[in-house]
């Protein structure tokens, strides 16, 4: 009986020592599809933060508007168009004419309130009862503020070149 229980220990040891045959099983995921599902994530976080960063905190003042100065009886336009991706920022364009007087507008608007939009650009004029005519061009940034809620917007720096005050308003 000792040698039944030896040799059967002996058996039981052989087989539990013995190699056996691995296959692998891989329960690690493969890390290039972990790492393409985080770029998919951070990129779709991306896209959320961008869209949001491009809402307005403003109204959106895109399309055509009332163009005017004090001098010119006849309006004019002046387009907005609002540049993509950009949160409050519109490139602009337009012109008052009427006879020999002119207003042109071109450049940039940023809304920064309610009440203030920073123009970057030019605004060039000619008015016949100013100099005879005689062409004034404003270059760089300008304020446009509102005191009437948004309906309409003046230029703040109203001196012309010829010391005149200049009403030039954009009207919503």
């Amino acid at each position: 009986m000792k040698n039944l229980i030896a040799a059967f220990s002996l058996v039981i040891l052989i087989t539990s020592c013995s190699k056996k045959e691995t296959q692998p099983t891989s329960n690690e995921a493969d890390s290039t599809i972990i790492i393409d599902s985080i770029n998919a994530a951070r990129t779709k976080i991306n896209d959320s933060i961008k869209s949001l960063n491009s809402k307005n905190r403003f109204k959106d003042f895109t399309g055509s508007h009332k163009f005017t100065h004090n001098l010119i009886k006849t309006p004019g336009k002046v387009e907005f168009k609002k540049i993509e991706d950009e949160r409050d920022h519109y490139n602009v364009s337009g012109n008052i004419k009427s006879g020999g007087n002119f207003v042109k507008i071109k450049g940039f608007m940023a809304i920064v309130t309610d009440k203030h939009m920073n123009f970057t650009g030019e605004i060039s004029q000619s008015i016949s009862e100013n100099d005879n005519g005689k062409t004034y061009t404003r270059k760089g940034t300008k304020t446009f503020l509102s005191k009437d809620g948004g309906k309409t917007w003046r230029l703040q720096d109203m001196i012309n070149g010829s010391g005149f005050v200049d009403y030039i308003d954009i009207h919503f």
